[in-house]
């Protein structure tokens, strides 16, 4: 009977979390770029840096949203001075920093 039980729950659990999706996904959006372009726990980071610490305000990366392989220079940042780990390209918090970038161009 416990098997039973313990199967239904860790099936009903599995459910709820696909029906959910990922955990602390999130829509893409300029907002959230600039939230994380100031955030100083970025890709993990090691150290008390943000992308706003050699960037303040995105100043100097106007025409950065243009060039292609952002995401490269983006993780290069995140890997390189914030001593973070590289983000999923793919991923919502990418989108939203590339997004951001973007912005800063317009």
């Amino acid at each position: 009977m416990k098997e039973k039980i313990g199967w239904f729950l860790g099936t009903l659990l599995m459910t709820c979390l696909v029906a959910a999706g990922p955990l602390g996904a999130s829509e893409s959006s300029v907002e959230l770029g600039k939230k994380l372009f100031n955030d100083k726990a970025l890709g993990g980071s090691t150290n008390d840096n943000s992308c706003n610490s050699c960037h303040p305000d995105g100043k100097g990366l106007e025409k950065a949203g243009t060039r292609k392989g952002l995401e490269g220079m983006i993780n290069q940042c995140v890997a390189g001075p914030l001593k973070g780990t590289k983000l999923d390209e793919s991923s919502s918090e990418m989108q939203s920093l590339k997004m951001y970038i973007e912005s800063l161009g317009k």
